[in-house]
């Protein structure tokens, strides 16, 4: 029972963490009430800046993808006990993201600036619902299993683990991946675009994309026919004429949720 309580109060420890980390990055990247922020005046000189920051991008993409591929959790469980597996990935994708706010350089050159008022709200509202998006889609597909805590929590009180299937409610019938949809709302609908935010914009969509074809290789290969139906019905990331058909509903449904 001890351990249990442990593992539950590191889950709950990490996911503290990570909300506040999410909370930060928000601000951080609409240059808002905290002290760092994406956009600023050049502190250093720029090939130093774009070296430090895209060393920062590396390293949480790295630490990002490869801790949520099948075999590095077939390895790292052989370390870490299964039931803090996810926590713990939580726990070190939070403090590379706190690394990163904390040691970018902005550069200062602008690439644009919008100052139509109407267009700046507009953009704002496009930033906000990217950030809703986000937390939208984490509670459509298992909010607290996708961060940890019904791994922590189900033992706790003696109810065994069940892998959370995957669904597809309204916006999973629209596009795949409606979580970093949202994410490419909030880096892109910037009122002000400086260098350093063209450069943060550019690599987290690359890295999106990418992210996508490794994820969407683990459910090929653990699911075979059903997600390869379910990817050829529904597109990506833009919404288009493509519906997903019942049939094809029908055999998502019993899709099991995978890591981003």
């Amino acid at each position: 029972m001890a351990k249990r309580l442990v593992f539950f109060a590191y889950g709950i420890t990490a996911y503290a963490i990570f909300i506040h980390t999410f909370l930060y990055a928000v601000a951080f990247v609409g240059g808002f009430l905290v002290p760092s922020r994406l956009d600023g005046p050049l502190g250093t000189s720029i090939p130093i800046a774009l070296g430090i920051d895209c060393a920062l991008l590396t390293l949480f993409a790295v630490q990002h993808s490869v801790m949520a591929r099948p075999w590095f959790k077939e390895r790292w469980t052989q370390i870490v006990p299964w039931t803090i597996e996810r926590s713990t990935y939580v726990l070190c994708a939070s403090l590379a993201l706190l690394l990163l706010v904390w040691q970018w350089r902005p550069i200062g050159i602008q690439i644009w600036s919008v100052e139509n008022e109407a267009a700046r709200i507009a953009l704002w509202t496009l930033f906000g619902a990217g950030w809703l998006t986000v937390l939208a889609a984490t509670c459509l597909i298992n909010h607290f299993d996708l961060f940890g805590l019904r791994q922590v929590w189900l033992p706790l009180v003696g109810k065994p683990y069940t892998p959370v299937t995957f669904r597809t409610p309204l916006p999973y019938r629209l596009i795949r991946h409606p979580l970093y949809f949202g994410f490419l709302l909030a880096f892109w609908m910037a009122p002000n675009m400086t260098l350093a935010h063209l450069v943060f914009a550019l690599a987290t969509t690359a890295y999106i994309v990418l992210a996508i074809q490794f994820e969407e290789r683990d459910l090929v290969a653990e699911h075979g026919a059903a997600y390869e139906e379910y990817r050829r019905s529904v597109p990506m990331l833009l919404p288009g004429r493509r519906r997903l058909r019942a049939a094809t509903a029908t055999d998502a449904s019993r899709l099991r949720l995978q890591n981003p």
